[in-house]
Formats: C-alpha cells, sequence, structure tokens
C-alpha cells in the first residue's frame, strides 16, 4: 500500500479558520500524499489559505456545491487512492491511515460514526433509517450513508463521476453505486472532532428529502425491482384486503378491487422489463470495457 500515490481532496466552503490546520496536520502526517482543496465558492480566503499552506487549490467561480467539489477534485487527482475528508476540522487526519490500511483488499472503505456522535437525536435517526434503505437496495449492512470520510480507488470513483449529484448526497450515491456494481467495501469505526467554526449545511429535512429520492433513484439503476416488488406486493395485498371485505359486506368482487389486482401485475411487469433493461446496460457496458 505504500508505494500507492494517495490524493486527499478537501471540499471547502468558508473555512478560512480551520482548513490550514487540517492541511499542516496531513503534511506532518502524510508527506508524500497529494493534497487538493477545492474551494467552492467561499467568500473569505479560504483558497488563499489553503494555497499558503501548502494544497493544491482549484476555485469554482460561485458555490455549486459539495459534491461538485469533490468531483472536480476526482478530475484533478493523480493519486491511485482518493482519500474525502471534510475541511472543517470534523474528521481527524491520523484516521487516514487505519481508512488506507484495508487498501488494496477493499475498493472503498468509509469511516462510520458512531451514533452518540450525531448533531442530533434527529439527524441520528434520520441517518439510521437511511442506512436501513441503502442496505435493502444494496443487500449489504451500510452503517453510515452519509459519511464523508471515505477512501476509494481512483479508478472506480471516475466510473462513477456521471452519477454523483452537485450537493452533500454525493458520499450516499457514491456508496450505492459502488455496492451495487459489486464492489467491496468496509466500515472502519472513527470519531469526530467537534466544529470549531460555523454550523454544519445539511438541513434535515430538505437534505433527507434528497437522500431518499437518490436511494430511490440508485435503487432502480442498479436493481429496480427491489422497488417494484414491494409496491406490486402492497397493491396486490390492498385487493385482497379490499376483496375480502366487499365479499363479506356485499357478497361480490367490485371493480375496485379489480383495478388494483390490474395495477399489482402491471407494476410487476413493468419490474420485470426494468430489469432486464438494467442488465443489458450492465453487459453493454462491461463489454466497452473490454473494448
Amino acid at each position: 500500500m505504500a508505494a500507492a500515490k494517495v490524493s486527499v481532496i478537501m471540499p471547502a466552503h468558508n473555512e478560512s479558520q480551520t482548513i490550514a490546520q487540517v492541511i499542516n496536520k496531513i503534511k506532518a502526517l502524510y508527506p508524500d500524499f497529494e493534497i487538493i482543496v477545492v474551494d467552492d465558492g467561499s467568500t473569505d480566503n479560504t483558497a488563499s489559505v489553503a494555497k499558503d499552506a501548502g494544497a493544491i487549490v482549484y476555485s469554482h467561480p460561485y458555490n455549486i456545491g459539495n459534491g461538485a467539489a469533490a468531483k472536480s477534485g476526482i478530475r484533478l487527482a493523480s493519486g491511485a487512492i482518493l482519500v474525502f475528508m471534510d475541511g472543517d476540522g470534523q474528521h481527524d487526519p491520523s484516521d487516514i491511515e487505519k481508512i488506507l490500511h484495508y487498501f488494496p483488499d477493499y475498493d472503498m472503505v468509509v469511516g462510520a460514526r458512531p451514533i452518540r456522535q450525531q448533531a442530533s437525536w434527529g439527524r441520528a435517526l434520520g441517518n439510521k433509517i437511511f442506512n436501513w434503505l441503502a442496505s435493502y437496495v444494496a443487500k449489504f449492512p451500510v452503517l453510515d450513508l452519509t459519511s464523508g470520510f471515505r477512501a476509494i480507488k481512483s479508478d472506480i470513483a471516475r466510473h462513477f463521476v456521471y452519477l454523483l449529484p452537485n450537493t452533500y448526497s454525493y458520499p450516499t450515491t457514491l456508496t450505492l453505486g459502488v455496492l451495487r456494481n459489486g464492489r467491496s467495501v468496509k466500515y472502519v469505526p472513527i470519531n469526530i472532532q467537534s466544529r470549531k467554526t460555523g454550523r454544519s449545511k445539511i438541513r434535515f429535512f430538505r437534505d433527507g428529502v434528497r437522500f431518499f429520492m437518490i436511494i430511490t433513484k440508485i435503487c432502480t439503476l442498479y436493481s429496480p425491482f427491489r422497488v417494484f416488488l414491494p409496491v406490486s406486493f402492497f397493491m396486490f395485498l390492498l385487493g385482497l384486503s379490499y376483496y375480502i371485505y366487499t365479499y363479506i359486506a356485499w357478497g361480490r368482487f367490485t371493480n375496485m378491487s379489480a383495478l388494483l389486482f390490474t395495477t399489482s401485475i402491471l407494476i410487476f411487469m413493468m419490474g420485470l422489463i426494468s430489469e432486464q433493461i438494467c442488465q443489458m446496460r450492465f453487459d453493454r457496458s462491461e463489454h466497452d470495457k473490454l473494448s
């Protein structure tokens, strides 16, 4: 692992008070690492502070989003392993060694935060629900879906750049994409430091809906039957329950029951077609790689 070049990518927005301290600690611990700070349209002097500290700095002309900054970092990085971490001081650079220990055996290693260190009970509950949904989609125990502290092989990260959103939900997309593509993932427990300055830019309800939509999108992209089958089964049960009720109450089979049964069959067939399209897309993608 020591022979592989490592690039540390830090998306940053108005982190001038903490970014230099993080960079200096990384340089002291890992002098050979490439450090890339993507300044996402900061209104303070984040870019100049990071540059003075010795990082490679790329600046967006305006604030596009945390995910867009991560994508810019992926395109710029030259390392075989990419490490993503925040520039606000919450992620401890000494944990990088703990994460890199599992390469090259694993394709991606994620720092999992303990529940007690979540920003609030609401955030902890929301993350637990999203972890459960992601585990269902990926058929793999996802311990921390939204963790921004992770390392991944660069060729795999570049393969998923087109899927990553411009927002804070890029770790969600990256996790589900890697897992559903049959790659290996390892979760490593880490400790999160309290924010030195400012507040978290993630909003529970706004970003919660976004995370849910991304989970659904990735599920339908990689394993559509995991979405269509439960909906079809629910419609079938609804139709069966309504039929039993109307048979007992009026002794007949109603049009509503027929509609619900028909809908469940249509959704099931749509799921089958989507699954076949998904498989054809994968076959073509693998053929393009070989050629």
